[in-house]
């Protein structure tokens, strides 16, 4: 059961999905804020190589993977509730490739038709009462209604994203190529069309999560230590990275993390 906000309160939750599920689904999460006469907020979250759905009144859409920081400005009192697809599991949904919808969305109805109009009743669902829980009831039971046929590669990109997150060796699009035993331009190619976005880019936002990561549980770095540790070839290449992502260096960056803390 979720509990009701407090002014200038945010809760965010996430459910795992169920059995069904689980090829297709990482897991459902639920946003929730109240600034209602207060200021609005502006919140930023980190890309990751996933598609997501996002419900809210009014509106159900589908956003593909995002190459910069997502910028959002929150007011009053709402909620959210997003299904975030597993890495190439939303490819069989939308029939064609998912770099189509690169830094976009598009409305649930231009793939579900009007049946997309039951998603509308997930968010009705009363955010302090169990709506969480029934929400992702909801979710799960529309999701089984209209799941398409396995994809072999799909399960092959999901696999491969797990092996990026898991292998922190893994440095490169051409080892994890390797690894598959397959062509770089193959794994170019897939990546692309069931992914939304390249490998590299995805090793890449791995990377750069665990320095920051590492940063918030206030561990000490040694900047040239951590990027070579991620497989850059200087310090300079790793901080031009960090603060094309974070939009400051990664001193700056934990210093001003610290001061939070």
């Amino acid at each position: 059961m979720l509990n009701a906000l407090a002014a200038g309160e945010f809760g965010h939750h996430r459910e795992a999905p169920p059995p069904a599920l689980a090829d297709w689904v990482e897991h459902f999460w639920h946003v929730r804020w109240n600034l209602e006469g207060l200021t609005p907020k502006v919140v930023e979250t980190l890309p990751h190589p996933n598609v997501h759905i996002v419900i809210e009144r009014g509106s159900a859409r589908v956003f593909g993977v995002h190459t910069g920081r997502w910028t959002r400005v929150l007011e009053g009192r709402s909620s959210a509730f997003g299904i975030k697809f597993r890495p190439g599991a939303f490819r069989p949904f939308l029939h064609d490739a998912v770099s189509s919808l690169r830094d976009a969305s598009l409305p649930t109805e231009a793939l579900f038709g009007s049946q997309a109009q039951e998603l509308n009743a997930i968010a009705d669902c009363e955010d302090d009462t169990g709506g969480g829980v029934r929400a992702v009831e909801l979710a799960s039971r529309f999701l089984l209604a209209h799941l398409p046929t396995v994809d072999a590669s799909a399960l092959l990109v999901g696999r491969m994203v797990d092996s990026v997150v898991d292998d922190r060796e893994l440095h490169s699009a051409a080892a994890l190529a390797r690894q598959f035993e397959m062509s770089l331009r193959a794994l170019q190619r897939l990546f692309n069309d069931y992914v939304g976005i390249g490998p590299k880019w995805v090793i890449n936002r791995y990377r750069m999560h665990e320095a920051i990561a590492r940063v918030q549980a206030g561990q000490a770095v040694s900047w040239a230590a951590l990027a070579q540790e991620l497989g850059y070839f200087d310090q300079a290449h790793f901080i031009s990275d960090f603060r094309k992502l974070v939009d400051e260096t990664p001193a700056s960056y934990a210093s001003e993390w610290s001061a939070r803390r």
